[in-house]
C-alpha cells in the first residue's frame, strides 16, 4: 500500500496577463517526506508556493492538502486549514515591535483559547527545539540571520502543524548556519512531520530531501529522488545542477519576431 498523500497537484495552470506562468504542474507529496522545489530564477518556485498555501486561486486544477481540494475552499474552510500548515518565509517576517518570545505566540494567541503560562511554556519548549533558549525577550533586531531564520521556524511550528512549508531556509548564510538549518529540518522530520522546501541551495537540497521536484519554464522538469534527478537526460535540470547558465538560441526571424512584436502575440 503506498504512503498516503500530504499535497497532490494535478493539473495546476495559472496564468497572469494571459501568460501562463506554470503549465500542467503535476505534483505529489507523501506524508511524513521533506520534497525539496528547486528551479532558477524565473521558474516558478515562488508562484507555486503561493498558490500551495491558498494566496492565489489558479487558472485551472487541483491542489489538494491533506486530502481537500483548497481550490473549492471558502475563506473560512481556508483559514481552518491552514491552522495544520506551518511557514516560514524567507526573510523570517519577524514583526519588528514585538519581541521573538511574542513573535513565536501570534499563531496561539490566534488560534486558540489557552491561558497565557501554557502558551508561554510551549513557546519556550519551541524555542528550545530551534536552539534559542533564553532568546525570548530580545527584539528581532538584535538576532542574527540565522536566529531569525530559527525564531520564523519556531513560529512556524508553535501548533504542531501536520504540513511545513519553508521557503529558502539556509540562503543567505554562512555554511556552518546554514548546515545547522538543514539539521533542524532533518531532526523535525523524523518528528513525523511532512514538509515542502523551496531553496536554490544544492548542498542543502541534496541533505534533506526525500525527493525533489525541479520547476523550469512553468513545467516540472523532473521529480524523483535525488539519484533520479541527477540522472535526468534534461539540459535543463543538468544545467541547474551544474550552475550553468542556460542560453536560448533561436533562428534569425524568430529572434526578430520578438524584437518587433509584443508578447501576447508571438503565440
Amino acid at each position: 500500500m503506498s504512503d498516503p498523500l500530504a499535497i497532490e497537484v494535478k493539473g495546476l495552470r495559472v496564468e497572469y496577463g494571459g501568460r501562463a506562468v506554470l503549465r500542467n504542474v503535476n505534483l505529489q507529496v507523501r506524508a511524513g517526506e521533506v520534497m525539496v522545489i528547486m528551479g532558477g530564477s524565473g521558474s516558478g518556485k515562488s508562484t507555486f508556493l503561493r498558490h500551495l498555501l491558498g494566496l492565489e486561486k489558479p487558472a485551472a486544477g487541483e491542489i489538494r492538502i491533506l486530502g481537500d481540494d483548497i481550490t473549492q475552499m471558502s475563506w473560512a474552510q481556508m483559514l481552518e486549514l491552514r491552522k495544520k500548515m506551518g511557514v516560514a518565509f524567507q526573510s523570517g517576517a519577524l514583526l519588528g515591535s514585538l519581541t521573538v518570545g511574542e513573535n513565536i505566540l501570534l499563531p496561539l494567541r490566534e488560534h486558540t483559547r489557552l491561558d497565557e503560562s501554557t502558551m508561554r511554556i510551549m513557546m519556550r519548549l519551541k524555542l528550545d527545539v530551534v536552539n534559542l533558549p533564553g532568546c525570548e525577550d530580545l527584539m528581532p533586531s538584535q538576532l542574527s540571520g540565522g536566529m531569525i531564520k530559527r525564531a520564523s521556524l519556531a513560529r512556524a511550528i508553535i501548533m504542531d502543524p501536520k504540513l511545513l512549508f519553508l521557503d529558502e531556509p539556509s540562503s543567505g548564510l554562512d555554511p556552518v548556519v546554514a548546515a545547522a538549518i538543514d539539521e533542524l529540518i532533518l531532526k523535525l522530520n523524523e518528528a513525523g512531520m511532512s514538509m515542502v522546501v523551496v531553496t536554490h541551495m544544492l548542498e542543502s537540497a541534496f541533505k534533506i530531501a526525500d525527493r525533489i521536484a525541479v520547476l523550469g519554464d512553468g513545467e516540472v522538469l523532473v521529480s524523483g529522488t535525488i539519484d533520479e534527478v541527477r540522472a535526468s537526460k534534461d539540459e535543463r535540470v543538468q544545467a541547474l545542477l551544474n550552475r550553468r547558465e542556460k542560453h536560448e538560441e533561436l533562428p534569425p526571424e524568430e529572434y526578430l519576431k520578438r524584437l518587433t512584436t509584443r508578447p501576447e502575440a508571438r503565440t
